[in-house]
C-alpha cells in the first residue's frame, strides 16, 4: 500500500463524499444511502465507518459495525484506481483490531453472490463463505 495512505474514522463533513464515493466504487445495488442514515451512523458508533485518505481524498471504505456481540463487515469499496494495492487489505487490519480491541471475537461479511472480485478479495483475507446460512431480509421502511 502507498505511503500515503491513512485510516481514519468518518466524520460528519465527509458524508456528501462519503455517498459520492461509494455511488461511483461500490456495488450500488438496491441500497437506500442517505445522509440522515450516514448521520444516524456516526452518531450511535462514531468509529464504526473507518475511511482510506489520501490527503482529503476517500479511496476506501469499510463500516465495521460492533452490536456487543457480533461484528460484521459492510460497505467495503475502494476506488477502481487504487484496487489491488492494499487499501482493503490496510482497512480492514484496522477494522478487525477495532473488533478486538471491543471483545469481538469472530467477524463477517455479505458478499453479493454474482461479486466475484468482492469474494476474491474476502478469500485472500483469510474470509470463507458459510454455505448453510442464508440472509433473511425485511423491509422496516415503506
Amino acid at each position: 500500500m502507498a505511503d500515503n495512505v491513512t485510516h481514519r474514522a468518518a466524520v460528519e463533513a465527509d458524508i456528501d463524499a462519503i455517498l459520492d464515493f461509494w455511488r461511483s466504487s461500490a456495488e450500488d445495488t438496491d441500497r437506500d444511502d442517505d445522509r440522515p442514515s450516514l448521520a444516524r451512523l456516526l452518531q450511535r458508533d462514531p468509529d464504526a465507518l473507518l475511511l482510506a485518505v489520501v490527503g482529503d481524498e476517500i479511496i476506501g471504505s469499510v463500516i465495521a459495525g460492533w452490536d456487543g456481540w457480533r461484528c460484521h463487515f459492510y460497505r467495503v469499496a475502494v476506488r477502481s484506481d487504487w484496487r489491488r494495492q492494499g487499501v482493503v487489505r490496510g482497512l480492514m487490519a484496522t477494522a478487525e483490531q477495532r473488533f478486538r480491541d471491543a471483545g469481538g471475537r469472530r467477524a463477517d461479511a455479505m458478499v453479493l453472490e454474482d461479486n466475484a472480485l468482492g469474494q476474491t478479495a474476502w478469500r485472500a483475507l483469510g474470509y470463507a463463505p458459510q454455505p448453510q446460512w442464508r440472509r433473511w431480509v425485511k423491509p422496516l421502511t415503506d
